[in-house]
């Protein structure tokens, strides 16, 4: 709808190499959570896991987190995660977005010591809320951005 009050549902990843912390919003795309982190094997695996995840909630778009660097650029790490979040996207047959991720992964740290869990001892907590903290601020920026009327 054009007056902003239909939302979504929307999945946020948080890919790395080993590992892609995942995130969803609840019904009224306000507020996104930890969802799982899944640990990558094959492509197809990959493919198969997230599936289940995207048919269960019904999501309709794919939030990737890519990791500019901090003066703004996009390095080898940012083109090897568009590279996969594009095969994603195309397995899934769902369209793709991209939210600046930098600095998640530490905010995510942070978030983690203060609720009393040790970040070294579980990064796949890290990358689940990672993910959180990326679809959040996706939804965030589009819940700000002026509806064409």
């Amino acid at each position: 709808m054009a007056d902003g009050k239909f939302w979504i549902s929307a999945l946020g990843l948080d890919i790395g190499l080993k590992r892609v912390g995942i995130a969803g919003c609840d019904g009224t795309g306000l507020i996104a959570t930890g969802i799982t982190t899944l640990k990558r094997s094959s492509f197809d695996r990959d493919v198969a896991f997230l599936r289940a995840i995207v048919q269960e909630r019904g999501v309709q778009i794919l939030v990737v987190g890519l990791p500019y660097s901090l003066d703004g650029e996009l390095g080898a790490q940012a083109r090897q995660v568009q590279k996969y979040a594009s095969r994603l996207a195309a397995a899934l047959s769902l369209p793709l977005e991209y939210a600046d991720e930098r600095l998640t992964s530490i905010e995510a740290e942070e978030m983690l010591k203060a609720e009393g869990i040790a970040p070294s001892q579980n990064k796949g907590a890290i990358d689940k809320k990672a993910a959180a903290i990326i679809l959040q601020q996706w939804l965030d920026d589009r819940r700000q951005k002026p509806v064409d009327s």
